[in-house]
């Protein structure tokens, strides 16, 4: 052979070798500095003893929500849903772990939460997708048309945003239908999000509205940037001016208030309380709502005496008592704490007394006692309907002493439990104006009247969405451990779904006669009702999951329970676009739509976002 071919071949050959180990990322990963994404989360990082429990890790489900807009962002680039091979996919994983030490996370984050290989485009996918061409030959016009339309705008606002997470849901779920491969669902969810946020939202992968409402990530709000110097001086001169301002008119303000107060005052007095306290200006109550004297309240509940102490609820403790009139009350004696003080007592008394269903516990008025007026009894009160079975918690988790410990609930209690509080659930959601969102659905807040039909109560947590724009993300979280969505949780996004899956949880408790959350001797978690059920369900064995004294029940229904038990597993579902809304989850209980396949669905957090489904 001619040398000057063979040196020619033997060149070539280490050029093509030379491109090879040189792959570079088809994407910048400079969105990790630029994002206002929480970080925070990974400073302390520390790999676990498994590798799927560092995955399940929130640092780690942080950093797949963040890869997503690498993925996105080559999706909208060059037309396909993951990377072309392992070593791009392997390239752009260096890059992105040279973005996160740059802004000094630990050098390990990458390697321990991903595989490179699980970004890599395979024919074996949802419907074979590997491109965006794929895409548009799959999905039908019209859907896609629907989810072009709904998921272009604006996410930040709510009403897009839920329009756009059902419309992809919808996709999703038609997808895996035509896969016919279950294992498939999660890839065809992925693809649907990659999808939107790459190709259809005007405003793309990097803005807050598809941060927050399609990856779910935490939008942090950054620090403005520091302005010139000749700025700064004539900004902080006019600071002074205002400050000044400002204290004038705070001590006018403290004037005014103070000499009204010494006003009401005297009127209370002389007019036997008929009067409304001073404070009744910041809550404007309907007029059937009664400001009780506080002697009137000692008088029913016999001084707040032992005999007469129902229990605690939300903030405070709970008191039976009789009006002259022969009506049986409960009243709460708020206590202050972190949570309930001046601000959640108005939201409860205004939100409680323009709200009127008969699945929410009645107010009848409330009763504050001023420093001045009774110093053994300061404090705020509310007064409710009497529920005289108590709590769902004491009949589901009942002491060994306690009467309720002899009285099982039925199956048909069980079920008019479930279906009362989601009818409460959508009333506060679709039926009031602005929607309301309780934030502390959960056993000890569903009160049980005569006849034990639920009755939905506390209201000190809860929020209406005046601005429309249930995609709110919150600094305060509040609520109870083993009822907080995820998302709410981790990341203070509350929306509706929030309440969905505090609603799945309960479902779960009921309908399994477990606590939604057990912890051991030092005080760690060692049982969650989601993933104990979810594991049922998963080797063929739901039926396990249902108490066993509904399954001795003469005349329990097997299919009835396990389909509750489903919608119950799909409200409490960690993604929360795969969650239904409370409507739907209400119909699916009354058997009106069917309940979409869980057998497939992962469950995990550890699949949170954009991972390759793991064979089990």
């Amino acid at each position: 052979m001619n040398p000057s071919l063979v040196f020619l071949l033997f060149f070539l050959i280490i050029l093509i070798d030379s491109s090879n180990s040189t792959t570079t990322c088809p994407v910048s990963m400079k969105f990790v500095q630029t994002v206002p994404w929480n970080s925070s989360l990974c400073h302390n990082f520390k790999p676990s003893q498994t590798k799927t429990e560092t995955k399940q890790s929130l640092c780690c489900q942080t950093l797949l929500s963040l890869f997503g807009i690498a993925l996105a962002e080559n999706l909208k680039r060059h037309s396909i849903f993951h990377f072309s091979n392992t070593s791009t996919s392997q390239s752009c994983l260096q890059d992105y772990q040279s973005s996160l030490t740059s802004i000094s996370l630990p050098n390990n984050l990458v390697s321990s939460c991903f595989d490179p290989s699980q970004f890599v485009s395979t024919p074996d996918t949802c419907v074979h997708i590997q491109s965006e061409q794929d895409w548009f030959n799959k999905v039908d016009s019209t859907s896609l048309a629907l989810l072009d339309d709904v998921c272009k705008p604006d996410l930040t606002d709510h009403d897009h945003c839920n329009a756009c997470q059902r419309q992809g849901d919808l996709v999703h779920q038609m997808l895996t239908r035509m896969d016919g491969n279950g294992s498939h669902s999660q890839d065809c969810f992925y693809f649907t999000i990659l999808y939107i946020a790459g190709i259809v939202n005007r405003f793309g992968p990097q803005s807050n509205g598809v941060l927050a409402c399609i990856l779910i990530l935490l939008v942090v709000k950054e620090d403005s940037e520091k302005e010139n110097h000749h700025v700064l001086v004539i900004g902080l001169v006019s600071a002074s001016f205002v400050f000044v301002a400002f204290l004038l008119g705070l001590l006018y303000f403290w004037y005014t208030w103070w000499v009204k107060r010494k006003k009401n005052d005297n009127l209370l007095s002389h007019n036997g309380g008929s009067m409304e306290p001073s404070f009744s200006l910041r809550v404007r109550p309907k007029s059937g709502l009664i400001w009780f004297d506080f002697k009137d309240l000692l008088k029913v509940t016999d001084n707040f005496s032992s005999g007469n102490f129902v229990g605690r609820g939300g903030f405070g403790s709970v008191y039976k008592g009789v009006l002259p009139d022969g009506t049986v009350v409960a009243v709460k004696r708020i206590e202050e704490s972190d949570y309930q003080g001046d601000v959640e007592f108005y939201r409860e008394v205004g939100i409680v007394s323009s709200l009127k269903h008969r699945n929410l516990v009645t107010i009848r008025g409330c009763c504050v006692v001023g420093e001045d007026e009774n110093s053994e009894y300061i404090g705020k009160y509310l007064v409710y309907d009497y529920m005289p079975n108590g709590n769902l918690k004491d009949h589901l988790f009942p002491d060994t002493d306690s009467e309720n410990a002899k009285r099982v609930l039925t199956l048909a209690q069980r079920k008019n439990i479930i279906l009362d509080v989601a009818n409460a659930l959508v009333y506060l959601h679709f039926g009031v104006k602005p929607p309301v969102y309780h934030r502390d659905i959960k056993a000890t807040n569903i009160l049980l009247d005569a006849g034990m039909r639920a009755r939905v109560a506390d209201f000190g947590l809860a929020r209406q969405d005046y601005s429309q724009n249930r995609s709110q993300l919150n600094t305060r979280v509040a609520g109870t451990h083993g009822y907080l969505a995820p998302e709410y949780a981790l990341y203070g996004q509350l929306t509706e779904k929030s309440d969905v899956y505090s609603f799945g949880i309960v479902v779960l408790e009921i309908m399994c006669g477990r606590k939604a959350l057990q912890l051991s001797s030092s005080g760690e978690p060692n049982f969650l009702i989601t993933d104990w059920v979810w594991s049922l369900i998963k080797s063929g064995n739901m039926i396990k999951a249902l108490d066993g004294s509904i399954l001795m029940d003469g005349n329990s229904n097997r299919s009835v329970m396990e389909r509750f038990l489903s919608v119950g597993i799909l409200c409490s579902h960690v993604l929360v676009a795969l969650r239904p809304t409370i409507l739907d989850a209400l119909k699916m209980l009354e058997g009106d739509i069917e309940v979409p396949s869980i057998s497939n669905m992962s469950m995990s957090p550890g699949n949170h976002m954009f991972a390759r489904r793991e064979s089990t």
